[in-house]
């Protein structure tokens, strides 16, 4: 009996270990769909958790008026890593651009930027489309009294100095100076009164002068940096074997920085938890601000949402022919540090994981792609300067006609692509393209209620199109670069073919 109890338990017992790892393999094949995904999205739930208690503890310390010095230490984790954030963008995106623009030849590089600016030029006009249609809808403005304080400045912006100071910042002076100083032209108007002797007795005549000087103002040169990485790029390709060790380092230093970066995306949930709680608790007459400028806020924010979730998937889908919403959720990263940031700069290693590795995007597009964006790239910005220029007229009392309000259009889509990666850098477009309408700017100070959110969405659908860019840009260059590695390998060959030649005349001459 014990003997058979013996030899029973002896059997079973590889059968048991058996079963065991039978139910083991089959515990880790039965997980289930929403756990697979949140092990696989844990920082994207991580963020979102984040995004949600900042909003509840700063509408929490709202309620009991907090000191300025408060405020400071509870935005303190949030601003040490936007800083530590943009202490990495210009070395990723000036050794990337250089990597990515020296893998390619000339032809390749011309058909990249081509596709990437006619998608950014289409999406910049069809943003600001969407945001007259709806303005001529809602009205946003229309019977509205507002109270404004008449002030008189004496800076003053056109039209063509935007574009002057595109081209200037286009071809730097200065390799170093553009990586902390923009060139901007700054017009400053003086009267002179004159007096004139006439037969009448002493007249007296003001007359306006104009003074334009070209000096500088603090921040990120991007298109400078990018400009001249191309420059360099284009050389190193050119220098062949010469340009080879240059090349290897910045393709290295792209992937250590890159690395680093996400690094301290680890960080982004208490970041983000901590600039829109110091945000939102520093907030003052919510209620009435929101009361007041309600139609506005709301043209705005519908336009933000008809773009992400209408506009871009469908020219992702109509482009590419696949799913765009499953895109729209793996840059979810990415579109929650552009909402706590106010920056899509910030917000590069992000766009280049999703792109690269969800979607299979080749290195040398992505890398040049994206920064080409951050920098021309601008619909949120577009679709808000010309909601808020309608508004502004209508608040003010200034008949614009359809022909106006085309005219605004066009010079948006336009000034858009000049904009700085800056937050609040709409703003100056605005009383720009107000001026050049001769439409009354001092009412804007409005918008400042109500800039903390309109500035988080709209560089949210700034960003939304930048990744859209990177996809639809290697959609319809992808061939090119395949034909474009075949002939370089084939290049290869001959090359090494002719080498072997060489050694083996002369070990023959040798012999």
């Amino acid at each position: 009996m014990n003997n058979e109890n013996g030899l029973c338990m002896e059997s079973k017992t590889p059968m048991a270990e058996v079963d065991e790892a039978d139910d083991s393999m089959l515990g880790k094949t039965k997980i289930s769909p929403l756990r697979r995904w949140i092990n696989e999205n844990f920082l994207l739930v991580l963020t979102s958790v984040g995004i949600v208690f900042g909003f509840i503890l700063g509408f929490g310390i709202r309620e009991v008026n907090p000191s300025p010095e408060l405020l400071t230490w509870i935005g303190m984790p949030g601003e040490l890593f936007i800083r530590m954030l943009k202490l990495m963008i210009i070395p990723l995106i000036a050794s990337s651009v250089i990597a990515a623009t020296a893998s390619l030849d000339a032809k390749s590089n011309g058909r990249i930027s081509l596709v990437a600016f006619i998608f950014i030029t289409v999406t910049n006009v069809l943003a600001c489309v969407i945001a007259i249609v709806l303005a001529l809808i809602m009205k946003p403005g229309v019977g509205v009294t507002f109270v404004t304080t008449e002030t008189k400045s004496t800076a003053v912006v056109e039209t063509s100095d935007v574009f002057a100071d595109l081209l200037r910042n286009i071809m730097p002076d200065n390799i170093v100076d553009m990586t902390f100083q923009q060139t901007i032209t700054q017009n400053e108007v003086t009267y002179e009164t004159l007096i004139k002797n006439t037969t009448n007795g002493t007249v007296k005549e003001t007359v306006k002068k104009l003074n334009k000087t070209v000096g500088k103002t603090s921040g990120t040169n991007l298109l400078g940096i990018i400009m001249t990485c191309m420059l360099m790029g284009i050389a190193l390709s050119k220098a062949d074997e010469k340009g080879k060790p240059v090349l290897d380092l910045f393709e290295s230093l792209a992937d250590i920085f890159l690395t680093i970066l996400r690094w301290l995306l680890w960080f982004t949930p208490l970041g983000i938890l901590s600039l829109i709680a110091a945000s939102v608790a520093s907030i003052t007459q919510l209620e009435e601000m929101f009361r007041a400028l309600g139609m506005f806020v709301g043209v705005v924010t519908l336009g933000i949402a008809v773009h992400q979730l209408i506009l871009m998937p469908l020219i992702f889908f109509v482009s590419t022919r696949r799913n765009p919403y499953r895109f729209a959720v793996q840059i979810g990263k990415a579109w929650m540090i552009g909402l706590a940031s106010t920056s899509t700069a910030v917000a590069i290693p992000e766009m280049l994981s999703a792109c690269e590795d969800d979607q299979k995007v080749d290195k040398r597009v992505s890398r040049f792609v994206i920064p080409f964006c951050v920098t021309l790239n601008a619909d949120g910005s577009a679709l808000f300067i010309t909601a808020a220029a309608i508004f502004v007229a209508n608040i003010t009392g200034v008949n614009i006609s359809l022909g106006d309000i085309l005219i605004i259009g066009i010079l948006t889509a336009i000034c858009s692509m000049a904009l700085p990666s800056i937050p609040s850098s709409s703003i100056v477009t605005l009383v720009m393209i107000l001026t050049s309408m001769n439409i009354p700017a001092d009412s804007i100070s409005l918008l400042f209620a109500v800039e903390w959110f309109l500035d988080r969405i709209r560089t949210t659908s700034n960003l939304v199109s930048h990744t859209h860019c990177v996809v639809v840009t290697y959609h319809f260059c992808k061939n090119a670069l395949e034909k474009f590695d075949i002939s370089e390998k084939k290049s290869n060959q001959e090359k090494q073919a002719a080498i072997d030649v060489v050694i083996d005349d002369n070990i023959h001459h040798l012999n």
